[in-house]
């Protein structure tokens, strides 16, 4: 008869260690309690790593208790997402930059308001209290009271001292002409010349133009003469014609005949030669003329510079023929300035 040991070396049932064939014990109610937590806790740490899962994915992959407290807490967990740093830092900015722009604001355009309606509104308060007082005050410096009241050198002049003082430039004026009169005598005394002069021709002219009258008076009716020169009558190309003969003249200070020339002798002795009688002076015979526009001028006008210091003959195109001044002689050259105008005579 075969031993075949007894219960207590049955390892089944005596060694509670050995439990690889045995049959698993029911769980109690805290063991399935621990261990639905161990469940759980791995399921949230791999939602933490892993943001793009949603609750419904968690809820599928990670079985919890029906009606467990802690799967109702992780379904309300994760169903609101945190929100992230740079969301709190957005809603933390945005008060305090409205807060900066309107602390600005408030800094550059208050104070430039008041600025601009202060000093408006202190002059209105002044000039209501001027208009309030009806009075005006000021104060005058003490050195007012000392200051030269003259006008700075001028004065009123009276009548008498005007009178005196045209007389006296009249004086003047009479006595330079003396002494221009006496130094062309004198150097007209140095050339020698024994035909007619200027008085000579004007002489015969009047005797001719008398003659003229009174033949025509007692055959016809009386008409106008022109006066005549040789019995040549006046026109404009005639006194050319006798301008020219003198060309090569020298010029002669106060010289009036073909001995020698200045500007205004020339122009006195030819127009002489035609009955019309000038002074030797450019001023008088710029008064004697008639003044015409540059346009119209003909050869045998009279060119006048403006400031009275000089004419010639006009020769068309620009030409002057004139007696130029000392060392020159009588000849046809440009004008040499615009400043000047042209004078008719014999109309």
């Amino acid at each position: 008869m075969t031993h075949t040991g007894t219960a207590a070396d049955d390892s089944t049932t005596a060694n509670p260690t050995n439990t690889g064939d045995a049959t698993a014990a029911p769980l109690t109610r805290r063991a399935a309690r621990e261990a639905a937590e161990r469940a759980s806790r791995r399921p949230l740490a791999r939602t933490a790593s892993t943001p793009a899962r949603t609750h419904a994915t968690r809820t599928a992959s990670t079985p919890v208790r029906a009606g467990s407290a802690l799967g109702v807490a992780r379904t309300a967990t994760t169903a609101a997402p945190k929100p992230t740093a740079a969301s709190r830092k957005r809603k933390f900015m945005a008060p305090v930059v409205l807060a900066v722009a309107a602390g600005m604001f408030g800094t550059m355009a208050v104070p430039a308001a008041f600025a601009s309606t202060q000093p408006s509104t202190t002059a209105e308060t002044a000039q209501q209290s001027l208009v309030a007082a009806q009075s005006q005050e000021f104060d005058v410096s003490a050195a007012a009271g000392v200051a030269d009241t003259s006008r700075d050198g001028f004065g009123a002049t009276s009548t008498a001292t005007l009178t005196a003082r045209k007389d006296a430039a009249q004086a003047k004026a009479d006595e330079h002409a003396k002494e221009v009169e006496a130094a062309r005598a004198a150097a007209a005394e140095q050339y020698a010349y024994d035909g007619k002069t200027a008085k000579d021709y004007l002489a015969a002219s009047t005797t001719s133009s008398a003659n003229a009258a009174t033949t025509s008076t007692a055959a016809a009716p009386a008409t106008t003469v022109a006066p005549v020169a040789a019995g040549t009558p006046f026109s404009l190309p005639a006194v050319v014609a006798t301008a020219k003969q003198y060309i090569g003249t020298p010029y002669v200070f106060g010289g009036a005949t073909p001995a020698g020339f200045d500007c205004s002798g020339y122009v006195m002795y030819v127009y002489a030669q035609y009955g019309i009688n000038l002074a030797h002076s450019v001023p008088l015979q710029d008064q004697a003329g008639t003044t015409i526009p540059t346009s119209e001028a003909q050869p045998g006008d009279v060119v006048i510079f403006n400031n009275e210091a000089h004419d010639g003959f006009y020769m068309g195109n620009g030409m002057i023929m004139d007696a130029p001044k000392p060392g020159g002689a009588i000849s046809i050259r440009p004008i040499w300035t615009s400043d000047y105008h042209i004078v008719r005579f014999g109309i």
